[in-house]
C-alpha cells in the first residue's frame, strides 16, 4: 500500500473515515467475499430463504455498509481486475485440464487415451519487425543481422538491425520500416481471424477423413474433432491461436473409431494449417488471400510418440492467455476513436494500426470494424471450444456457487433461494479511499497466497 504521507489529504481523510466506522469489519468481510475485486458491482435488495423444514430467514442490504452488497465484476481481463481474472484463469484451467486428462468435471478418465495435440497457429508476416532471436547454442542473437551486402528499403531505411533486444525492450514488435509494413493486411487478418479458424476446422476434418481413407460423411459417423482455443496478441499486435485438439468417437467422450494416432493428428493439423485460405475484398487494392503463418507448431499431449507435453502443462499454458487482451498496448477496454489516441500512451505502430482500422471501417466490406478498433480489429472470442470438449464455464461456476452456499448453511442443503428484489446501485468503490484500502487488502491476499504456494 502507498504510504499515507504520499497520498492526497482527501484520500487519507476517506481512509480514516472508513476505518473509524463501526461497520468497518463487515465492509472488510465484503471485500474478502468478493475476492478483493478491483471494481465490484454494488447491489441493493433482499433475499428470502425458505427451507423444506419450514425455517424462514431473510437478508436485506439495508443492514450492510452503505446499504449495498458488493459482488465480483467477473471481468476476465487481468488489466481490468486482477482478482476476477485470476478466478477466470482458474476456471479455464479446470475446463482445459478436464478435457485433456479426464477424471473430473463429468469427463471420464478414459479420455486420456484419445489422440490430443497442442497446436499454435500464427499469423503471416506483414513486414519485418524487431524481435528476439536465439543462436545455435540457445543464447541471445542479433535482431535482424545483415546477410550479404547491406541494403536499404525503398524508403531509404535499413533492412537490418544488429541490436540484441531484451525481453522488455520497447522496439520489440515495431516494424523495421513502418512505410513498408502492410497495415491494411494486418487489420484484415485480425478482422477475419475467426472465419479463418472456422475454415481451418473444416479443412482439418476433411484432411483427417482423407488420411483415414473415408468420405467426409463416413468420417463424421466415426470420429469427432473436439477442441478448445485461446487467442493471443503477439507483440506486433496481431492475433494467433493456441488450441488443444482431440479426436473422439461419435458419442459423448467415446474413443475415435478411426486408426489415427496423435502423430497422425499433428500431421493433419500442420497440413490443414498450411493449406487453408480465405480471400477477402480490400478497398483500393486487389483481393487479399489470408492464411496462417509458416510458424505452425504442434506437440502431442499425454505422452504420445513425439510428445513431451503433459495435460497439466498444456492447460496451464493456454489458461494464462485467456486473461489477456489488447490493453497491453495501452488501448484500454472501451471503444475509442483516432481523436482519443492522443490521450493514451500508445506506440507509433499501434497508432497507425488504429488509424488503418478506422479507415477500413468506412467501407461496406468492413462494416462494424470501427466498434473494434480498441481490439485492433479482432472481433472474435478470446476463448472458445467445441460443444463436447469438456465441461462449461457455467457448470464450473454453478459448482462453486453451490459449494459456497453449502459452506454458509451446511444444515440446509434443501434450501430454496427466492430473490424478491435486486437493483443495480453502481460499479466500483464509493471513494478513492475505499479503492486504496481494497487494493492494499488485495496485495496482502496475494502475498499470503504466494507464501502458501512457496510453502507447499
Amino acid at each position: 500500500m502507498t504510504p499515507l504521507i504520499e497520498l492526497p489529504p482527501r484520500v487519507v481523510e476517506e481512509i480514516v473515515h472508513r476505518a473509524g466506522r463501526p461497520d468497518f469489519d463487515r465492509w472488510s468481510e465484503q471485500l474478502h467475499r468478493c475476492g478483493y475485486c478491483s471494481r465490484p458491482v454494488r447491489l441493493r435488495g433482499r433475499v428470502i430463504h425458505q427451507s423444506a423444514s419450514g425455517r424462514r430467514s431473510a437478508y436485506s442490504t439495508d443492514d450492510e455498509p452503505d446499504r449495498v452488497l458488493l459482488i465480483r465484476c467477473g471481468n476476465r481481463r487481468a488489466a481490468v481486475c486482477p482478482s476476477c481474472s485470476y478466478e477466470y484463469a482458474g476456471d479455464m484451467w479446470q475446463l482445459l485440464y478436464a478435457g485433456a486428462a479426464g477424471g473430473r468435471k463429468g469427463v471420464p478418465e478414459s479420455i486420456r487415451s484419445h489422440p490430443l495435440v497442442f497446436a499454435t497457429l500464427t499469423a503471416p508476416s506483414f513486414g519485418p519487425v524487431h524481435t528476439t532471436r536465439a543462436d545455435r547454442t540457445g543464447g541471445p542473437a542479433r535482431c535482424r543481422p545483415a546477410h550479404g551486402t547491406p541494403r536499404l528499403c525503398a524508403h531509404g531505411r535499413p533492412t537490418w538491425c544488429t541490436a540484441i533486444h531484451a525481453e522488455d525492450d520497447p522496439p520489440l514488435g515495431q516494424p523495421i520500416c513502418p512505410d513498408c509494413y502492410d497495415y491494411p493486411a494486418h487489420i484484415a487478418f485480425n478482422w477475419h481471424a475467426p472465419e479463418l479458424w472456422r475454415r481451418f476446422t473444416i479443412t482439418l476434418r476433411r484432411t483427417l477423413a482423407q488420411q483415414a481413407g473415408l468420405t467426409a460423411t463416413q468420417f463424421s459417423q466415426r470420429c469427432r474433432v473436439s477442441f478448445v482455443k485461446v487467442a493471443e496478441f503477439q507483440r506486433r499486435g496481431v492475433v494467433h491461436f493456441h488450441a488443444l485438439i482431440r479426436l473422439d468417437g461419435p458419442g459423448d467422450f467415446d474413443p475415435p473409431q478411426v486408426s489415427i494416432d496423435a502423430a497422425g493428428l499433428a500431421q493433419a493439423i500442420r497440413q490443414a494449417g498450411q493449406h487453408v485460405r480465405l480471400t477477402v475484398e480490400m478497398p483500393d487494392r486487389p483481393d487479399l488471400a489470408l492464411r496462417f503463418g509458416t510458424q505452425l507448431d504442434t506437440q502431442t499431449v499425454n505422452g504420445g510418440p513425439t510428445g513431451q507435453l503433459t495435460p497439466e502443462h498444456a492447460a496451464r499454458y493456454i489458461a494464462k492467455y485467456a486473461t489477456k487482451s489488447a490493453e497491453d498496448f495501452g488501448l484500454g477496454e472501451r471503444r475509442i476513436t483516432p481523436e482519443t489516441l492522443s490521450l493514451l500512451d500508445v506506440s507509433e505502430h499501434v497508432n497507425r494500426l488504429v488509424h488503418t482500422a478506422w479507415q477500413l471501417g468506412e467501407h461496406d466490406t468492413y462494416d462494424g470494424l470501427r466498434r473494434w478498433v480498441h481490439m485492433l480489429g479482432f472481433r472474435g472470442h478470446f476463448a472458445s471450444k467445441s460443444r463436447r470438449y469438456s465441461t462449461t464455464l457455467g457448470a464450473i461456476r454453478r459448482e462453486r456457487r453451490t459449494y459456497r452456499q453449502h459452506q454458509a448453511a451446511p444444515d440446509e442443503q434443501d434450501t430454496t433461494l427466492v430473490v424478491s428484489h435486486w437493483e443495480f446501485a453502481g460499479v466500483g468503490y464509493l471513494t478513492a479511499g475505499d479503492t486504496t484500502l481494497a487494493r492494499s487488502a488485495a496485495g496482502r491476499a496475494r502475498e499470503r497466497r504466494q507464501a502458501a504456494r512457496d510453502a507447499a
